[in-house]
């Protein structure tokens, strides 16, 4: 068992769905949770089932990601483990990339891509302090998508945000190695979450044929992944994309 006691866990788009889940995998495992959410009722109501803080915060803006990472310092004095969760996904129109408004494709940049930027440069500044006075780094763990790989059609803004924050990743890790804070990145398949579940009839079977697992995802399964990349486990491991989707991508 991973002990995250005294842990300080920052979770983005922590409202519900991934996010709610990781928020419950590293609760019971004595972390500190940290839910953060531009829908501050649902980042209330994750913070009360795991019995830790919800803040509002819109990933996209400076202003609003720097009073999140001041209000956490405020209560807790650091932070060991960043997870950007949030993410523009159930409510994008799927249509043809050469369809797309410049408005759509601005949107799912910014919070998906742009957001991960934003939030990781503002929680980067006390962990690199902190390890120039104590030695002690970070985690930060970004969520992409298995979608990257295969290439989802009518979906180009969010497979390209997403392989975005591969790539961010990759580079993200390269300079804060130095720091003793590794980034990795997420990449899950088709998950069962509230979200997905409104997609499409049947949901709980799209893609099981094609996955050498032949289950659905479960949000269980990602948030187990997190959990080893937010621990001593993985110290050597960074710069990395785990994809967590049953064995349907071998790449």
């Amino acid at each position: 068992m991973l002990n995250y006691t005294d842990k300080i866990v920052v979770i983005t788009g922590a409202a519900g769905g991934l996010g709610r889940t990781f928020a419950q995998a590293f609760a019971a495992q004595g972390a500190h949770v940290v839910a953060c959410d531009k829908n501050k009722a649902g980042a209330d109501e994750t913070a009360q089932l795991v019995g830790g803080l919800g803040l509002e915060v819109d990933v996209t803006d400076a202003a609003s990601v720097e009073r999140m990472t001041g209000q956490i310092l405020e209560a807790y004095g650091r932070i060991d483990v960043l997870i950007n969760n949030a993410a523009i996904y159930a409510t994008i129109n799927r249509k043809p990339f050469y369809e797309l408004a410049d408005s759509e494709w601005d949107l799912v940049m910014n919070v998906n891509l742009k957001g991960v930027w934003q939030c990781t440069k503002a929680v980067v500044k006390p962990m690199i302090e902190r390890f120039k006075n104590e030695g002690i780094g970070g985690k930060i763990i970004n969520i992409s998508s298995a979608t990257v790989m295969s290439g989802s059609p009518n979906w180009s803004h969010y497979v390209a945000s997403k392989g975005g924050v591969i790539g961010l990743t990759r580079s993200m890790a390269k300079e804060l190695g130095g720091f003793n804070i590794n980034v990795n990145a997420i990449a899950p398949g088709f998950t069962l979450t509230e979200a997905s579940l409104n997609l499409m009839e049947n949901a709980g079977q799209y893609g099981v044929d094609r996955g050498a697992i032949k289950r659905p995802s479960a949000a269980e399964d990602i948030a187990g992944t997190a959990l080893y990349l937010a621990s001593p486990l993985s110290d050597f491991v960074t710069g990395q994309t785990v994809i967590v989707d049953g064995g349907k991508q071998f790449i």
